[in-house]
């Protein structure tokens, strides 16, 4: 489903150099991984690079979906091909109300494929559906998209978003964050209602508690704009017992 190789990049127009420095990854259909590392290890760079976002440039190798380069492609037509990226501060977007916003968002998604739009009634039962499985508050969905909303609630609202797209790849920057108990279930639940056969997920995180309700099939560990180090879930494990220490000084002495 998904092969990067060596892939190289940076923030456009900046002078720190490099974030990424010659990563390799392979995803499979049905594949769940997690992404471990330090801050500042480059997972975030890496999520918003498989999405697309103009603030980051490749300076090197490849990312391919389904066989087929997309480092031309923008991230509205990534998204359209099934990559679904949830940020690790969702945005809010005054005078935008949910429904609409995921109306359009699948709307577009389906003309992009040449697929029937859903009507206005099919779409209407189709969300009220997904707001009761993801558990969010149905006053919040009147208010604008994530506006006034906790920063649980803006995760479960991308939950909420993840459940109506059904994306293939669906990658998940450091969703986690600041999540309480129950949050963190959603998100959870959310994902593990979502494993299938053809869908595969990317776990961006710091720690190993979101891997408590999610078992990966495939652990990375990053450190310097590299995968240094895979496995199973033991590795993160490791990490919540040990840190990242052992990960680090190896990385080190390997390229010194």
């Amino acid at each position: 489903m998904l092969e990067v190789t060596n892939l190289h990049a940076s923030v456009v127009d900046a002078e720190d150099g490099e974030i990424l420095k010659g990563l390799d990854l392979k995803v499979e259909p049905g594949q769940v991984h997690a992404i471990m590392g330090p801050n500042g290890s480059g997972k975030s760079t890496f999520a918003n690079v498989l999405a697309g976002r103009l603030d980051y440039e490749v300076t090197d190798g490849d990312i391919e979906f389904d066989g087929e380069s997309i480092l031309e492609m923008p991230s509205d037509e990534r998204a359209h091909n099934g990559i679904f990226l949830a940020f690790q501060y969702p945005a809010e977007i005054p005078g935008v109300r949910p429904w609409q916003f995921l109306k359009a968002a699948l709307d577009a998604k389906h003309e992009a494929n040449g697929e029937d739009k859903l009507s206005v009634r099919e779409f209407s039962k189709l969300y009220d559906s997904k707001v009761a499985e993801v558990k969010i508050n149905p006053d919040l969905m009147k208010r604008s998209l994530n506006e006034g909303f906790s920063g649980g609630e803006k995760k479960r609202n991308e939950m909420l978003q993840l459940a109506v797209l059904q994306p293939r790849l669906a990658v998940l920057d450091e969703t986690d964050s600041g999540l309480d108990v129950d949050a963190m279930r959603v998100v959870a639940d959310a994902v593990n209602a979502l494993r299938s056969p053809d869908r595969s997920f990317i776990l961006v995180t710091h720690y190993n508690r979101l891997l408590h309700h999610i078992t990966p099939d495939i652990v990375h560990i990053m450190a310097d704009g590299r995968l240094v180090e895979t496995g199973g879930p033991e590795l993160a494990e490791e990490v919540e017992r040990d840190g990242y220490k052992r990960f680090l000084e190896e990385h080190a002495v390997a390229t010194s």
